[in-house]
């Protein structure tokens, strides 16, 4: 996600020789990052809330946009939403974000450890990782212009319908690791 960031909205942008400000660069990224069919499943069934899945990605981000360190009031001025978010709410709700990140790698670790990994239960989220995987990978290679780039852009399309579908089907309660 950063790198695609940086490349859709480089540090130096001019809009008409005048410089656009941070917000209006990292804001439409933001939305449409957290409006992605794929986030949306993903971040659905992860333990990170929208607004934390959100501050999170702006204290991870802001500053490599930026091209410099921010205060926490300048990060919480990033946020999408048109209420004034104070730092010391903006700072709370990145702790509980951290902390339910560094829960779900323990909760991975605790897994692994215990040999659930081994279990076939957990293929199709193997799976499912690969053809991620593959989709980042895709966005990559994407070729300038022309017919290979309308080729590649057709086998893109494919894979996220093929990524969707599967998310789906793994976010159903019933087909869920037990």
């Amino acid at each position: 996600m950063c790198r695609q960031y940086t490349k859709a909205y480089p540090q130096s942008t001019t809009l008409g020789g005048m410089a656009i400000k941070l917000k209006d660069s990292v804001q439409p990224w933001l939305t449409s990052s957290i409006n992605d069919p794929l986030v949306q499943i993903i971040a659905k069934n992860s333990h990170l809330t929208r607004t934390q899945l959100e501050t999170l990605l702006i204290d991870i981000l802001s500053e490599q946009i930026a091209g410099k360190p921010l205060k926490f009031d300048e990060k919480a001025n990033l946020r999408l939403t048109k209420a004034k978010i104070s730092r010391g709410a903006f700072n709370r709700t990145l702790r509980q974000a951290k902390e339910n990140v560094v829960k779900s790698i323990y909760t991975v670790l605790l897994l692994g450890y215990l040999g659930v990994f081994e279990s076939t239960t957990l293929d199709p989220y193997l799976e499912i990782a690969n053809k991620l995987h593959r989709y980042l990978e895709a966005y990559k290679d994407i070729p300038n212009k022309g017919a290979e780039l309308d080729a590649h852009l057709k086998v893109i399309e494919l894979i996220r319908e093929e990524l969707e579908a599967s998310l789906e089907k793994l976010s159903n309660p019933s087909d869920r690791l037990a």
